[in-house]
């Protein structure tokens, strides 16, 4: 409740309106309360799944970072579907921090930032908890009637649908269908989702002394002189400014190699294109770009890329220094043996930030990926590989 408000209205003798005001602030507060809770169960209820077997917390199951677990090998890159045997092509992201993604939108400089999914095609929270239940190989549900059908099911619903959007809400499917996704968006905007309670987080608080290998990870992180990481993957301008979510939300193709063996199995044949595929874009320099993801939890939320190509976090690491380093070593990808793989989207590379780092030697690369260990949850630290 904003103060001045509440002593502009005594102030003018109207404590009737000062009490009604307080009374539709509290309602807010109980209806934006209501919503969570919402949110909250239709988040974990596998019953708006054609087959009753998936939810929104089977791909970004809450007590593994907010990404899917259920795979092994190469099935892990991607999600498998409610109908039990289709994959997609793309990793499930993490909904952990997602809240903090702006808005889709183009800058002056011409970029692309913000908005969810991979390339941005649903601008708000609220459009990407929208596509899963309607996506075939996802949780299947073959319209919004369909889904409306299942939510008159649960006898708990009707009456909290209503007293957050009104009496009329569930009798129209459109309308329904997007309290249910404003709803999700809501929970998923919880505290729940980012509690920014990291050592990095508690190292900022003085809470947490880095070890040397952890504090050297953070100036190469921060330092451009040392590493390219923070162009990409630093929001705010200070590097020990709180809610950092290490990610500036734009949109880059750094040449991710196609995910060779998750199309043999799941019979894509065309290429992933990106920011390119957004329907609002039809610039074709937007081809393989992709939106920077956060690096919060990341060390625990593999396999990596937007295809799950590489399964550990040093590989990463060692991807984007190939851009920087002559040794034969680094040409190398340590997963398969062989040389790294030519990107699936060859054109319109970000060369500019891609090679403005130096080399890494070993302790170096190790040094990095001991700092982004420490930006995982306090919850999911059991999770760190030792």
């Amino acid at each position: 409740m904003n103060l001045y408000k509440v002593v502009g209205l005594i102030l003018v003798g109207s404590v009737a309106s000062t009490t009604a005001v307080l009374a539709t602030e509290m309602d807010e507060k109980s209806r934006a309360a209501t919503k969570v809770l919402l949110g909250q169960q239709l988040f974990f209820d596998v019953n708006l799944s054609k087959n009753r077997t998936q939810s929104c917390a089977t791909c970004h199951a809450p007590d593994k970072g907010f990404v899917d677990h259920r795979g092994t090998g190469v099935k892990a890159a991607v999600s498998l579907g409610d109908d039990g045997h289709s994959l997609g092509d793309r990793n499930a992201p993490t909904a952990g921090y997602a809240a903090y993604s702006p808005p889709f939108y183009q800058d002056q400089q011409g970029r692309y930032i913000g908005g969810q999914f991979w390339d941005g095609r649903a601008s708000t929270l609220a459009e990407q908890a929208a596509g899963p239940p309607l996506n075939p190989v996802e949780m299947g549900m073959p319209s919004k009637a369909a889904v409306l059908a299942r939510l008159l099911e649960n006898s708990l619903y009707p009456s909290l649908f209503e007293k957050i959007y009104g009496e009329q809400v569930l009798t129209d499917a459109d309308r329904a269908y997007a309290a249910m996704s404003d709803a999700i968006a809501s929970f998923e905007s919880t505290g729940f989702f980012a509690p920014f309670d990291s050592k990095y987080d508690r190292y900022l608080k003085g809470e947490y002394e880095l070890t040397p290998q952890e504090e050297l990870g953070r100036t190469l992180f921060f330092s451009q002189q040392f590493t390219n990481c923070n162009q990409c993957h630093q929001l705010r301008p200070s590097p020990v400014s709180k809610d950092e979510t290490f990610t500036n939300y734009q949109f880059h193709n750094i040449g991710v190699p196609e995910n060779i063996q998750l199309r043999a199995l799941n019979g894509t044949k065309t290429r992933d294109e990106g920011l390119f595929a957004h329907p609002d874009v039809s610039d074709p320099d937007q081809k393989g770009k992709f939106k920077t993801p956060s690096l919060r939890n990341v060390a625990v939320t593999g396999p990596y890329m937007h295809n799950g190509v590489f399964r550990d976090l040093r590989t990463v690491v060692l991807f984007y220094n190939k851009y920087n380093s002559r040794s034969e070593k680094r040409q190398i990808n340590p997963e398969t043996h062989m040389r790294w793989a030519e990107p699936e989207v060859p054109e319109n590379l970000s060369l500019k930030e891609l090679e403005s780092g130096p080399a890494l030697t070993d302790k170096r690369v190790d040094a990095l990926v001991a700092f982004m260990k420490t930006l995982t949850d306090k919850k999911y630290e059991h999770l760190l590989k030792e």
